[in-house]
């Protein structure tokens, strides 16, 4: 029997079915809702049927895991062979503190660690500038100079462990205070592994953390493009960030479309400056949220896994299979947790990790309980861990490539988030761009109007949300909470004083000078960002030399 032969016989089948059971039995027993809709507004059918997914070659459409369009995965044996990168994002305080969260993690069986920076050190302010006052270590560590970098992965082998940062308009400055680190350990350049964060245009779109206008923000990013091709071919040079945009309050669609919109500008920077496509497009990552439903979710890892492998060869005509797969970091949605009933937090991580898992993930943090409180303890960050862990060895999921293929609601679920996104990127190409259609507030308005139906499902009760606007009980104050010494920003300040007074200051100067002249030309600042921190010039010296010639972003307002 053919397979539309099949179709049809199925869709005969589920006509009589219901005609003659499924409405019959609603007109006696309604069901809870009148319309059931995914937490992105999608509307989900009943049943789903073979007729329900595309009719495309299936060799073309979904495909095998590890072969074109990547849908099944990036890996022919995915965790078969094994399992994800398991990292906490962890850094707060000083670099010593951090250091000591880093060790406890790798003790307890993480494989990869994840630095969280403090709002100073990702917007370029030395700890000691008043606009850094009462932020300095609160919400990830400190960093100033290569001293703090020295302290915050010492007795970390950096040639065996995977390291993931989190920072984009300084990440030029920390990569080099990374290559510096590895080089005072005696590890050379090509053996160092990780990630830096890098996506400057989400920032602008969803998260604030900018500091230059986008076109010198483009330029540093395919610096680091065009050096780390030469130099780090095992480091991942930007993870294009779809997980502050869902943050922000997108839709599942959303966060594809606009993350791999944002895709296609960086790729394009790269090409105008005369990188040849599959020579840094293997090095490219993407950070994905994971959030509460589930099914949907693992559509969307499928659909962008699917969409990104199709631009890249249709789009920007790649040749090599690895310039075409999509691979990507994912977190549980820190925007899903409650302050009440933070035990609640502990099933929603749980959900979103299957759900990152079941999408195939290449790499996963996954939220502590109490983060809608504090920044987490280590008892809660090892239940966090934990969470990874009995999914990788006890939930039987991982032993079998792609669990949910076949689904005809995940396939049909696919299919919609797919077309979806593609109307989100023709949108933005007709405005000309990605950067453009920031410029325009076209993206942010966008994802305000999610959030607003969001919140107004919430308010009304059409969406619940569990222990907060439904089940709710009366709870006493929590205990316990991690805080951060406010002797962390004296303390930091008297490290970088002394600091400052020990180092060759000549060489500091004429470092920075360098930098200076070599950003008003068109070379690679890469070497020069290096030489600098080689010499312990700060993460804010280095940002102030950068802000001299290259000016300060205004955001656009979009109400």
């Amino acid at each position: 029997m053919s397979l539309d032969s099949l179709k049809n016989k199925v869709q005969q089948a589920f006509n009589t079915w219901d005609e003659k059971t499924y409405q019959k039995f609603v007109s006696k027993n309604p069901e809870r809702e009148k319309d059931f809709t995914t937490v992105s507004f999608s509307s989900v059918k009943p049943l789903y049927i073979p007729s329900d997914i595309q009719s495309e070659d299936y060799v073309e459409n979904v495909g095998f895991p590890g072969f074109y369009p990547f849908t099944r995965g990036i890996q022919p044996s995915m965790y078969r062979g094994r399992f994800w990168t398991m990292r906490q994002y962890a850094g707060f305080g000083t670099a010593k503190e951090s250091n000591e969260r880093y060790k406890f993690l790798l003790s307890q069986g993480q494989s990869g660690l994840s630095v969280a920076f403090d709002l100073p050190t990702q917007i370029g302010y030395d700890s000691d500038d008043d606009i850094a006052y009462g932020e300095v270590g609160k919400v990830g560590v400190a960093i100033d100079t290569l001293a703090d970098m020295e302290i915050l992965f010492d007795k970390i082998p950096l040639d065996k462990i995977s390291t993931s940062m989190t920072i984009n308009s300084t990440a030029a400055i920390l990569l080099a205070l990374y290559i510096a680190v590895a080089e005072k350990q005696g590890v050379a350049k090509e053996k160092i592994s990780g990630t830096i964060q890098n996506d400057i245009l989400k920032e602008y779109i969803a998260r604030g953390t900018y500091i230059f206008p986008p076109k010198p923000s483009m330029r540093l990013i395919t610096n680091i493009f065009e050096y780390c091709t030469k130099e780090i071919p095992k480091w991942n040079t930007i993870s294009i960030s779809g997980y502050h945009i869902r943050e922000a309050g997108s839709t599942a669609a959303q966060e594809v479309g606009f993350t791999l919109a944002n895709g296609i500008a960086y790729v394009e920077a790269a090409l105008k400056s005369g990188l040849d496509i599959d020579n840094f497009a293997g090095q490219l990552s993407f950070f994905f949220n994971a959030h509460n439903d589930l099914l949907e979710e693992v559509a969307k890892y499928r659909a962008a896994r699917r969409l990104w492998a199709k631009i890249m060869k249709e789009r920007f005509h790649a040749k090599d299979t690895r310039s075409m797969m999509m691979r990507f970091h994912a977190q549980t949605a820190g925007s899903t947790l409650t302050a009440q009933q933070v035990d609640n937090n502990i099933v929603r991580v749980a959900v979103q990790t299957l759900a990152a898992v079941l999408g195939g993930t290449q790499s996963l943090h996954t939220n502590s309980r109490d983060e809608a409180l504090a920044l987490p303890t280590e008892e809660s960050v090892r239940v966090a861990l934990r969470t990874q862990q009995i999914v990788a060895y006890e939930s039987g999921v991982t032993n079998t490539i792609d669990p949910l293929a076949g689904s005809y609601y995940v396939e049909a679920m696919t299919d919609q988030i797919e077309k979806e996104a593609v109307g989100y990127i023709q949108k933005i190409d007709a405005l000309g761009g990605a950067v453009q259609a920031i410029e325009n507030g076209y993206q942010q308005s966008e994802i305000q109007r999610a959030a607003y139906q969001f919140e107004k499902e919430v308010e009304s009760g059409r969406r619940i949300i569990v222990g907060q606007n439904k089940f709710q009980t009366e709870e006493e104050v929590p205990t316990g909470l991690l805080k951060i010494n406010m002797n962390v920003q004296e303390e930091q300040i008297k490290f970088l004083v002394s600091i400052r007074s020990e180092r060759n200051n000549e060489a500091v100067a004429a470092t920075l000078s360098a930098l200076k002249t070599a950003a008003q030309s068109d070379a690679n600042l890469m070497p020069l960002i290096l030489d600098s921190v080689r010499v312990y010039a700060s993460v804010g010296e280095i940002s102030n030399t950068l802000r001299e010639v290259f000016g300060e972003y205004k955001e656009t307002v979009v109400i």
